[in-house]
């Protein structure tokens, strides 16, 4: 009896490494081209310099993974909000400004309740620019752009391949790397930080960072 439950265990085992691996596989094989520098930019010229905000919206987890993005963003010195694709046909639409910047993500590049609020955005402020994350080039979502980043369209590692799980760990990569760009842009400090993280162990921490000068 001990034998097999040592068996099914070391197969377990074996399976979390296979998943971790083909998620770390993913990441790494994340298209890099010039559109990150071209995306940063725009979301620099909108937000720093035209003191409008970033806009980030997708729907069901993609929608999670937009909203933990505009979260890092605005605790690092971009503010930012989260959008719901749903909510803004219901009035929600009118926290875009004029100068603001919207981040999107849709791994099909086609889900309707996003084209749909390109729509609206569009007849609100069709000058607020549109950076996309997805893993279709070829989608109506992209052609609504004026910049796409590609996710190399990864295969979920859901045993049925349909339940958001590798894309969603890209598109948290993908967001992270934006929001680092932006900070390094933006020469964001850990002075800088404590201002706007003030509780908790990280508060505690880049106090500490900022009054020693690193």
């Amino acid at each position: 009896m001990s034998e097999i439950v040592s068996k099914k265990r070391k197969n377990m085992i074996e399976k979390i490494r296979q998943i971790f691996e083909k998620e770390a596989a993913a990441i790494k094989n994340i298209p890099v081209n010039e559109n990150y520098e071209k995306a940063t930019e725009i979301i620099y010229q909108h937000v720093h310099k035209l003191q409008g905000k970033l806009i980030t919206s997708g729907m069901g987890k993609a929608g999670e993974i937009a909203n933990n993005i505009a979260t890092t963003f605005s605790s690092t010195g971009t503010p930012a909000v989260f959008l719901h694709p749903s909510e803004a046909q219901h009035g929600d639409l009118g926290i875009i400004q004029k100068n603001d910047v919207m981040l999107v993500i849709s791994n099909s590049g086609k889900t309707r309740e996003i084209i749909e609020l390109m729509d609206l955005k569009d007849n609100l402020y069709r000058s607020v620019p549109v950076v996309v994350i997805t893993g279709n080039p070829n989608s109506p979502l992209v052609k609504k752009s004026q910049c796409h980043i590609l996710t190399g369209a990864p295969e979920e590692v859901c045993p049925l391949g349909l339940t958001p799980t590798t894309s969603t760990t890209v598109f948290t990569a993908i967001g992270d790397a934006l929001v680092v760009l932006m900070m390094e842009k933006i020469g964001f400090t850990a002075a800088d930080y404590a201002k706007r993280h003030h509780g908790g162990y990280l508060g505690t921490k880049s106090r500490e960072k900022s009054a020693n000068g690193s």
